[in-house]
């Protein structure tokens, strides 16, 4: 059996020296062996005394470019950052991001860089966990998704138990929306497809089902642009095997 590993994500908001002393527990999936670590990212406040003179000790030259928008610059550096005092000092791996916007009309309002900064125990250069980090803003977009395309932008009475089914409802016909798109291979670049496209492209599609000498067929429209889509995405999960027991 595969050992993964689980990575955290936490909040600027947790920032007392417990929160900050980042710490690795065993993580197994049932049938597996050995336990393998899980790994922590934290997003810190940059405005803090520490933290500013650690990313000010930074040297110009450890900072390496990155993509970014067409207007704006973004660098990479990381250095080391020690919290805690005494038995319960430690230090970890500050990653820094800081960008600023080149288009000379905006740069008048915003002319400095802006930092962001995590702590971290992931292995990898600072590049590469960076953009894992911004990467796992994905999830604010299903969140965002789950209350947009599958009615949770609000609930519907004012009854306790009658919202409690609104959402078990919901969080259904979501996360069958995303495992649809995730097996169905919908997605595109591994990109969150939201539910509204789904629905439109795939789900709400002028068709007929006719039946021919006992045989269902059905009939789309003859220059509908994602029928190769719905085609692949409909044997693929045809081809599924149902799980064992």
């Amino acid at each position: 059996m595969r050992v993964g590993s689980v990575s955290n994500r936490g909040s600027p908001g947790f920032d007392g020296v417990r929160h900050r002393q980042i710490r690795r527990a065993p993580v197994s999936r049932p049938g597996s062996t050995p336990p393998s670590p899980h790994a922590q990212i934290r997003r810190t406040r940059c405005g803090t005394k520490g933290i500013a003179a650690a990313i000010a000790a930074i040297p110009e030259t450890a900072w390496q470019e990155i993509d970014y928008t067409p207007d704006g610059q973004a660098q990479v550096a990381e250095c080391a950052y020690t919290t805690g005092k005494g038995k319960h000092a430690v230090t970890r791996r500050l990653v820094v991001r800081r960008t600023r916007l080149t288009d000379r009309t905006q740069q008048r309002l915003w002319p400095d860089w802006r930092h962001h900064a995590f702590l971290t125990d992931l292995d990898g250069t600072a590049v590469e966990i960076d953009k894992f980090h911004r990467h796992h803003a994905v999830v604010e977009l299903a969140i965002r998704d789950l209350k947009e395309g599958a009615g949770l932008a609000h609930v519907p009475s004012g009854n306790f138990h009658a919202n409690s089914v609104w959402l078990q409802c919901a969080v259904l016909a979501h996360n069958l929306i995303r495992w649809t798109a995730t097996l169905g291979k919908i997605r595109g670049d591994d990109q969150l497809v939201v539910a509204r496209t789904i629905r439109t492209r795939l789900l709400a599609i002028p068709g007929r089902l006719v039946n021919r000498a006992g045989r269902s067929t059905l009939r789309l429209p003859t220059r509908w642009p994602w029928a190769i889509q719905f085609a692949t995405a409909l044997d693929t999960l045809r081809a599924l095997q149902p799980a064992p027991g």
